[in-house]
């Protein structure tokens, strides 16, 4: 979310960048709010002028009740209680005008908190332009992507031939978007996690476990009203959503918080599970784990200064590529264009793993940069050195999200015999398993 200072002072580069993300839609939004923020602040103006006025009327009431009651002539006495007639008259119309504009200016800050809420944030001058993510950019690419002169099978066809997945029963008990993981495939499932864990905590991160719920005033503040639509799962009766990323409550856990400058920046690496609608995805209903309504996430979370934002940022997306290319596994980085980008966003990558099955580079990690927008909607500040507060900076990346990661793994590790190899650094948490070995044919 924007500044309505931002916005009233640079109008013009506000609706530039609503071009840039290709929503004209939008464009009169700005005028609006800049119109609305006018009437806001005359009016709070007024207000305070009335006040003072009743104030200064009822004082001068107070002299004149006195003068009246020690006053014995007659015509005197009239003026006096005419005069204060006249004063309470103009302090109720005063009150009057009050209640009416005070009930302007409500009405006036929930549409322009609307407005803002609408309003996409600033993208970065480097984020490349397009409409949506046909024109995403790629960037560059980590080890040599691989097709094997064997056929790589379904993945749920590899997790099958290891008894490692159970769709049917899943869809009995849940419905289409649900899994059962069983044997080596969920043993692989949880060593990727804890290898991701200890990755990240040996980079300096703390490692987290959140609430796995949040409420309504929380999922506004970390996302957009498009996405909270698309992905969020409500709570019957209760002010609670499930999560869709740990992102959420662990960036909502310093909502209206004034955090010290001293102990910026925050990196915190965060486990929990994900619920998601994926309203209007194509694929929830084909058979297979890339897109499910549940799954677990280990997650990167930073809060920082805004001037180490930028640095931050590159980091985040390098300790994926470290991380996929340490389980062996080809990589590439592809810049997310401005219509691809959620409006909290300044900019974006997406890392994404090498499918031999596809012979094509598929979403694995998310990496964002969302500069104030949260900590503006959430009210995370920083108290300076110089005893003044600002606003913090928050990004988010994916560490890994088994699902996707046990696509990517099990093509890239699958062998001409059906085997699937472990790589060194996850083997300890595999109980020391090197080989995979199916127990029957894929």
């Amino acid at each position: 979310m924007l500044d309505i200072k931002f916005v009233r002072e640079n109008p013009d580069a506000v609706k530039e960048n609503i071009r840039k993300k290709f929503q004209e839609q939008k464009l009169p939004l700005v005028d609006e709010v800049i119109a609305l923020d006018a009437k806001y602040r005359a009016d709070l103006k007024e207000v305070e002028a009335l006040k003072a006025a009743r104030n200064k009327l009822s004082k001068a009431n107070g002299p004149l009740f006195g003068q009246l009651k020690k006053c014995t002539d007659e015509a005197k006495k009239a003026e006096l209680q005419a005069q204060i007639d006249a004063n309470n008259a103009a302090v109720k119309a005063d009150a009057d005008r009050m209640a009416a504009l005070e009930a302007e200016i409500e009405a006036s800050s929930a549409r322009i908190q609307e407005i803002m809420y609408t309003i996409p944030n600033m993208i970065d001058p480097s984020v490349p332009i397009g409409p949506d993510d046909s024109c995403n950019v790629e960037v560059q690419r980590f080890g040599e992507p691989v097709v094997p002169a064997y056929p790589i099978p379904y993945h749920v066809d590899i997790m099958e031939s290891f008894d490692g997945i159970d769709l049917d029963s899943a869809g009995r008990v849940a419905g289409n978007g649900f899994y059962y993981l069983l044997g080596n495939i969920a043993r692989l499932h949880e060593a990727v996690l804890a290898y991701a864990r200890d990755f990240m905590i040996n980079k300096g991160f703390t490692y987290v476990i959140p609430p796995f719920m949040m409420h309504g005033n929380v999922v506004k503040g970390v996302m957009s009203f498009p996405e909270m639509d698309a992905m969020m799962y409500k709570i019957e009766g209760e002010d609670l959503y499930l999560i869709g990323t740990s992102e959420h409550t662990m960036i909502g856990r310093f909502i209206d918080q004034t955090i010290d400058e001293a102990k910026l920046p925050l990196t915190l690496t965060s486990y929990s599970p994900c619920f998601r609608k994926e309203k209007g995805a194509h694929g929830i209903e084909e058979r297979g784990i890339y897109r499910i309504h549940q799954f677990e996430k280990q997650e990167m979370i930073v809060v920082c200064k805004p001037e180490d934002s930028m640095a931050w940022y590159e980091k985040l997306w390098q300790n994926s590529v470290e991380l996929f290319r340490s389980l062996e596994i080809p990589v590439r980085q592809l810049e997310c264009c401005s219509g691809d980008l959620a409006d909290l966003k300044v900019k974006s990558c997406d890392i994404e793993a090498w499918s031999p099955r596809q012979q094509k580079y598929f979403e694995v990690c998310s990496c964002s940069n969302l500069g104030d927008a949260q900590a503006r909607r959430l009210r995370i500040r920083v108290k300076g050195a110089d005893g003044k507060n600002y606003l913090a900076h928050t990004l988010n990346n994916t560490c890994v999200a088994p699902p996707r990661m046990l696509i990517a793994f099990l093509e890239n590790h699958l062998q001409a015999d059906g085997t699937v190899t472990i790589p060194k650094v996850l083997q300890p948490y595999m109980g020391g398993l090197e080989v995979m070995v199916p127990s029957k044919k894929a």
